[in-house]
Parts: structure tokens; sequence; C-alpha cells
């Protein structure tokens, strides 16, 4: 009889370990909450245990943190939260609500719920959003340093975690084809966002693909990069330099076209001067020829008269001959 009766007690207390091994629930008395909602939290867990609870904002921060403890039994009920006015603090959006044990082993237990602006949507799941997008420049040269950034959020806000855990499996696709892990590349800059340096070191298109895991959900992004063996800004200096250049001839040829256009005044000028000189000689040599008969009508008379005188000389000294 005492054999059986310690079987009894020792199958009792098997028992008992097996209801409240691992034992952890948690649950809440809604889905969706609006403003002025009343946040009920029950469950059960080991008897007189102590338990954390936490209230995970969409963008992973905490905004409510309670310790309890549940009753003899294991079991638990906590009015966590009287739900305020929608604020940065408080946005619309998916919560997770999650219950630790500090006593078995670090054992936790979530709940997702709802913070909205009505209550009517509660035909629609309870699922986070998580969207990544990614920054990067259009194009570069080979063994120029360029940056990547990175903006994950969560429902439409910025997910305060660390990039190791966010952008694991982030890597770049290089123009030979190669796949490089952009793993432990990524530094936070800010909450929710996050950057990369990066050197390319061949020309080519270069395909950086973001990838995000957050509260089991993915998120994909991609931003492509081509890379010239020099650098587009090189070149530009170039054309710039070029543009000086050929303003300066333009310069030149301005003012070559200035003087040539006044030395074509200057020919124009020579040939009218000449033309007229022309004009004055020729009217001098009119002139001339004019005074040339003026001078002979008055020189023929004289000449004549001179002609007369030295016919009468000669009759007269002929005449003195023959007398003698």
């Amino acid at each position: 009889m005492k054999f059986i009766i310690i079987i009894m007690i020792c199958c009792i207390v098997f028992l008992d370990q097996m209801v409240f091994a691992d034992n952890l629930e948690l649950f809440t008395n809604n889905q969706i909450y609006v403003e002025s909602d009343l946040l009920f939290v029950y469950g059960n867990g080991l008897p007189n245990e102590n338990l954390i609870i936490r209230l995970f904002n969409p963008d992973g921060t905490i905004s409510k943190f309670d310790q309890i403890e549940t009753d003899s039994n294991g079991y638990f009920h906590h009015i966590l939260l009287v739900w305020p006015k929608t604020s940065n603090k408080f946005p619309y959006g998916v919560y997770d609500i999650e219950v630790t044990s500090t006593e078995q082993n670090g054992l936790s237990n979530h709940v997702s719920i709802k913070f909205s602006e009505s209550a009517q949507q509660i035909t629609i799941p309870i699922q986070h959003q998580i969207n990544a997008t990614i920054f990067a420049p259009d194009s570069t040269a080979v063994d120029n340093t360029i940056r990547i950034f990175s903006q994950i959020t969560s429902d439409g806000m910025l997910i305060s975690t660390s990039p190791d855990k966010l952008l694991n499996n982030s890597h770049v696709h290089l123009p030979s084809g190669q796949v490089v892990s952009l793993a432990s590349e990524f530094h936070t800059l800010h909450q929710g966002l996050y950057f990369a340096d990066y050197v390319p070191k061949q020309t080519g298109t270069y395909v950086f693909h973001i990838i995000t895991f957050y509260n089991g959900l993915i998120s994909h992004n991609s931003a492509a990069t081509t890379v010239y063996a020099q650098d587009i800004s090189s070149i530009s200096n170039q054309l710039v330099n070029l543009d000086a250049v050929l303003n300066r001839t333009s310069d030149e040829l301005n003012k070559l076209q200035h003087n040539t256009y006044n030395f074509g005044i200057a020919l124009d000028t020579a040939n009218t001067n000449i033309d007229e000189s022309v004009i004055s000689i020729s009217k001098s040599v009119n002139n001339i020829e004019e005074a040339s008969i003026q001078l002979n009508s008055l020189l023929f008379p004289i000449i004549l008269f001179i002609a007369i005188i030295i016919a009468l000389q000669i009759a007269m000294l002929a005449r003195h001959r023959h007398f003698d």
C-alpha cells in the first residue's frame, strides 16, 4: 500500500512538472485598438514566477516596460496600457507585446496587435510592413570611393536595430558577374539610416542589392551605379577648360575679324583716294592740254610775225647786195 502511494505521489509530481515545465502563454483582450482603449494582457506561466512584459513600437523601440508576478496557480493578468492619442511616440501601426520568463531559461512569447484610427479593420491581418530603400550614385570612376545609403522602415517608422542583423544578406553584383557580400560594410548613420563605403576596381555596371530581414519579414531593393575609367567630374573639368580655350580662340578670331574689317576699310579708303587722285591727274592733264592749245594759239602769230620780219630782212639784204 505504501508503495502504491509513493508511486502515485511520484506520478503527481511528474505530471505537475510536465504541466508547468516550459509553460508560458500570452493573450490580449483585443487585436485592434483605438485611442482610449484598454490594453489588457493575461496568460499563464509557472506559479509565483517573475515575468517581464514589454510593448514594442513598430520601429522596434520599447514604449512600455512592466514586471509582474504570476499567482500561486501560474496565472497573470495585467493592464499594460491605456492607448493615448496618436503621436511620434505612439503612431498608428503594428505593435508587439512580449512576455519573458526570468526562471525558464529566458523563455518568451509574443503577440502582435494593431493601434489604428478605426476598429473596423478587424478583418485585415495584423502584419508589419517592412520597406527598404537604397540610394547610390548614378556614376563614378574606378578607384573612387562611393557611399551607399539605405533606409529601413517598419510600418512607416525608422527601425532601430543593428545593421549586422538587418542587412546581413546584402551584397553587390560586379560587372564580371561575381557577387560580393556587404554584410559587415554597413554602419549606422541614424535610427533606420545606414551607409556603406565601396571602392569599385573595374569599369561597368555595379548592382547593389539590399536585403532586409526584420520580425520574420523580408524586403528587397536595388540600385545600379555605372563605373567609368575616368570620373565624370574630371571630364566635366576638361570640357570647361576646352570651353575656355574655345572662348579665347573665339575672342582672337573676333579681334582678327575686326582688324580684317578695319584693313578692308583702309583698302577701300586708299582705293577711293587713288580713284580721286587719278581723276585729279586726269583733270590736270586736260588742263595742261587746254593750256598748251592756248599757248600754241598765242605763240603762232608771234612766230609768224617773227618769220615775216626775218623774211623782210633777208629781202632787204638781198637788195643791198644787188645794188652793190
